[in-house]
């Protein structure tokens, strides 16, 4: 170092003060890519109404132009107490449908190591959180171990509390116990799970009414490139559980009477409630290159800002709209014209719709030719409009169709609102599943979510390479291993009920991938990589050794129609084993060895 100074000292001043500026212009160069570093997206976890409980479900009915609407059920309120057709009745709803979850009564305590009791008191926006946010680091090939202690960031998009009012509407103050404030309170939403996965990243709740989650993205997205974390969950939730919210939106006459939203149609008159959860798992874009992530697509750039004095404080604000997707674009370094899709926040009432097309086209028509078509659609008109958790859920409605090269239909269009014009832009609302191939001009989508209190929020999204069909992302430690005669599968759970259930899923998925292959090796191996290194291994344990795909399921089968009371565990006094596997590989608790577990393979074979 000394002899650089010594030899920067003997250049003339002139050459001194170059060498100056260059060093300042590097300075510029790497904070100016820190603050627009793409931002990857590793992992999807989704719960939403019509059985979509996992991506590839949302993508099965989203594909297939579902209708998830359907009466409110009995569990959440009696709708005959509720239920009046005429429009602003006080004290009683205009609609019998929504879009609701399933069993969102059921919880898996025991795996989150959460006392029944406390269970009990917990919201269950915070029981669905956890389990999503766990099934989206699944997705991601995160093993949640490898998150201890880890500067990982939790961004929470949360507004409705009618768990709360369930419980003080009992009028029984002797029925709150200990839990009851950390059960309720939001800001425990991403404190619970920051505590349960042990993060010291950012961890906050936020509250912008509809577009609470995509902001959620968007801090996500603003805290990756500023290096408070290394890893983001963003995350929306919202469970429609009492009536208060639905009479009072009845008196609003917000409320669409057939409980679904039409979205840019001209019958369009408010919008149906939904509900679900939904959590992405995003990652500086190098980063994950270097760490070998899968890559689903990446956020180019974000925005957010608020209506100001509008019309009236929930009337939409035109001209902001357009800074706010203006702004979003120039921060991703996009180009109007570059936009093919737009998911848009369309709720499908007669005063909003017509603002938000005004804006849109107004910046995503610059540059646009006849041939460059914008297509524009809304998951609303699938399953209503889910609050705080609507924008998360475009997001991942829009990574799924650039991974499956397709946008799927808009329902419910009918007839074009009188009250939009397109202009002389060229726009399409596809009503039926639209063909979106990689392979030619890049994939840019934007995704818009206008909360009702005013703030507003707007992702610009970019595709991310293609996997060919049949090719499986494989790491490149995976992928530089010598083919083998044998595979090894090792499945993990936390009981030995759910490992049953896990084998059986995976059985299920095995023929599901591997049907029509010709040869299913390249799969075999990542599916053996990712199930040894990318998964977290829980207390009880099953291997299975194979030589092809009929002999994996074969075992597969075999072990999860097995009784459970048959299996004899191993148990470890010490560091030895004090019973006999009925296997060669055992269903069987970990051993308590400090290092872990290690596998070691000779290489010799004469044994």
């Amino acid at each position: 170092m000394s002899d650089k100074v010594e030899a920067t000292e003997q250049l003339s001043p002139l050459k001194r003060a170059l060498f100056a500026l260059e060093k300042m212009q590097a300075k510029v160069d790497a904070l100016e890519k820190a603050r627009t570093e793409p931002i990857a997206i590793i992992g999807l976890g989704c719960r939403f109404p019509g059985g979509a409980n996992d991506p590839d479900a949302f993508w099965a009915m989203l594909h297939n132009g579902v209708d998830a609407i359907s009466e409110v059920p009995p569990e959440r309120w009696d709708m005959d107490d509720y239920y009046d057709p005429k429009p602003a009745t006080p004290g009683k709803i205009v609609t019998r449908l929504g879009g609701f979850v399933d069993q969102v009564d059921q919880f898996d305590a025991e795996f989150f190591g959460i006392t029944p009791r406390e269970a009990i008191s917990l919201d269950p926006q915070q029981r669905l959180l956890l389990e999503v946010a766990w099934e989206a680091l699944e997705d991601a090939d995160v093993p949640v171990e490898s998150l201890a202690d880890s500067e990982t960031g939790v961004f929470v998009g949360m507004m409705t509390h009618d768990y709360t009012k369930l419980h003080l509407k009992t009028g029984d103050l002797t029925g709150l116990d200990a839990y009851y404030a950390t059960g309720t309170d939001a800001s425990f939403a991403s404190g619970r799970l920051s505590y349960v996965l042990g993060l010291h990243g950012p961890s906050m709740t936020l509250d912008t009414a509809c577009s609470s989650s995509l902001v959620a993205v968007h801090l996500g997205v603003q805290s990756l490139r500023a290096g408070e974390c290394q890893l983001a969950l963003a995350c929306g939730v919202d469970l429609v559980l009492s009536p208060e919210m639905h009479v009072s939106m009845s008196r609003f006459q917000a409320l669409s009477p057939d409980g679904r939203c039409k979205t840019f149609d001209a019958s369009a008159d408010g919008f149906g409630r939904g509900e679900g959860c939904g959590v992405v798992v995003l990652k500086r874009l190098s980063d994950a290159q270097k760490d070998g992530d899968r890559i689903l697509a990446v956020i180019r750039g974000s925005a957010v800002n608020h209506d100001g004095p509008s019309g009236g404080l929930t009337v939409p604000n035109g001209v902001v709209q357009q800074t706010l997707i203006r702004r979003a674009l120039q921060n991703g370094g996009v180009k109007p014209a570059e936009v093919s899709y737009l998911e848009a926040h369309g709720t499908g009432t007669a005063l909003g719709d017509p603002i938000e097309a005004r804006a849109f086209t107004t910046v995503l028509g610059e540059g646009r030719t006849a041939d460059q078509p914008l297509y524009v659609a809304s998951l609303k008109t699938n399953i209503g409009h889910p609050g705080a958790v609507a924008g998360v859920a475009g997001l991942i409605k829009v990574v799924l169709s650039m991974q499956h090269e397709e946008i799927p239909p808009h329902l419910h269009l009918q007839q074009l609102s009188p009250h939009i014009s397109w202009g002389n832009v060229p726009v399409v609302i596809p009503q039926e599943p639209t063909p979106w191939p990689a392979g030619g001009q890049r994939r840019v989508a934007g995704v818009s979510s206008f909360g009702l209190s005013g703030t507003n929020a707007h992702v610009v999204v970019e595709e991310y390479g293609k996997v060919a069909s049949g090719q499986w992302p494989v790491a490149s430690e995976a992928s530089d291993l010598p083919p083998a005669t044998c595979h090894l599968l090792p499945l993990s759970a936390r009981s030995a009920e759910a490992l049953r259930a896990l084998a059986a899923a995976y059985a299920q998925l095995i023929r599901q991938e591997t049907a029509g292959l010709a040869d299913p090796h390249s799969y075999l191996m990542a599916l053996c990589y990712t199930a040894s290194v990318r998964r977290t291994h829980h207390k009880l344990h099953r291997a299975f050794v194979f030589q092809g795909v009929d002999d994996l399921l074969a075992q597969l089968d075999e072990f999860s129609q097995s009784p459970v009371e048959d299996d004899k565990v191993t148990r470890w006094q010490g560091d030895k084993a004090t019973e006999a596997p009925r296997h060669p590989v055992t269903l069987s608790p970990r051993p308590p060895l400090a290092a872990g577990l290690v596998f070691v393979f000779s290489g010799q074979g004469s044994q």
